[in-house]
């Protein structure tokens, strides 16, 4: 068998010995998908979950073949081992790998991609459950730009078509002049005929609705403001999908349906307006789909910071 221990020769680092066949710069090299445990350090206690980590460095120097992609894998390592992680800890691990890449690289990123599971309360009883918001963290460290911190984020919701409302409106109207005519009207019997599924004859559609969110936050962030941002968006759309519910939270969803109907760019405006008045985003992206249940494709809207 042969002892390891006692060999006299070393082993062959190729990326590191030998020059590029084809010299250049390259904007990023690195690891992505790196299977990491993650605790945050956000604005609300969070249960520890798995994250997919990407970390990269440019490569500057256009002689060298390759980048030490071990010292980003062992860094991340040793950091998402040990501590909870936030924009602080992914600033200073940026910088890390910097340093570890000093002879080749300026620049450096990491971003980190998982799900921030929240407890959220039904809308009038005392039931709650659990949602999952998938979120990426980002942070990127360049030498002539400087630091960028952002989160992504992504929340779901019920959007309810304003045109349909207006159709089933009008046949609902048509089938009550249809129904009482040449009747003197009776308030028991319409009250009767508007709870029945002959008086209430045509329904505006609905359908499972995602908004992507991307923010960037200040260069001083540390906590990672998930909770936070979450309710700006879902507060001011207010048809956020449910977890746990009685049939008077399921009630209050319909009236709050009925009460914010949307089209895609209703829902992108409303977001575009609460997230220009939050002082803690800079600059944004976002991007709302509707899924329709009238088509079997998508109508979507985007929009950016102004």
């Amino acid at each position: 068998m042969l002892d390891s221990s006692n060999q006299s020769c070393t082993l062959p680092d190729i990326a590191a010995e030998e020059k590029a066949k084809v010299g250049g710069q390259l904007q990023w090299v690195g690891m992505s998908d790196m299977e990491m445990p993650l605790k945050l350090n956000a604005d609300t206690d969070m249960q520890t979950s798995i994250a997919q980590v990407r970390a990269e460095v440019s490569l500057d120097d256009v002689e060298s073949r390759g980048i030490h992609m071990s010292r980003l894998y062992l860094a991340c390592d040793e950091v998402f081992t040990a501590q909870a992680i936030d924009f602080a800890v992914l600033h200073s691990l940026t910088d890390r790998f910097i340093e570890t890449h000093k002879d080749l690289s300026q620049n450096a990123l990491i971003e980190v991609e998982s799900e921030a599971l929240l407890r959220r309360n039904a809308l009038v009883s005392e039931y709650a459950g659990w949602r999952a918001y998938p979120i990426k963290l980002s942070v990127v460290n360049c030498q002539k730009t400087g630091l960028s911190k952002y989160l992504s984020f992504q929340v779901t919701y019920s959007s309810t078509c304003p045109c349909s409302a207006a159709l089933a409106r009008q046949l609902i109207q048509d089938n009550f002049a249809d129904h009482f005519e040449g009747e003197s009207l009776d308030k028991e019997a319409v009250l009767a005929w508007l709870g029945s599924e002959q008086g209430i004859n045509a329904t505006p559609h609905s359908q499972r609705s995602s908004a992507v969110i991307k923010v960037k936050l200040p260069g001083s962030q540390k906590e990672v403001p998930v909770e936070q941002l979450i309710n700006v968006v879902e507060n001011t759309l207010q048809t956020a999908v449910q977890a746990a519910v009685k049939r008077a939270d399921e009630q209050a969803f319909a009236l709050r349906n009925g009460q914010n109907l949307m089209f895609c760019e209703d829902a992108a405006r409303r977001i575009k307006q609460a997230l220009i008045k939050c002082e803690l985003v800079q600059t944004f992206h976002l991007r709302v789909t509707h899924h329709e249940s009238l088509h079997p494709h998508d109508a979507t809207a985007e929009a950016y910071s102004e």
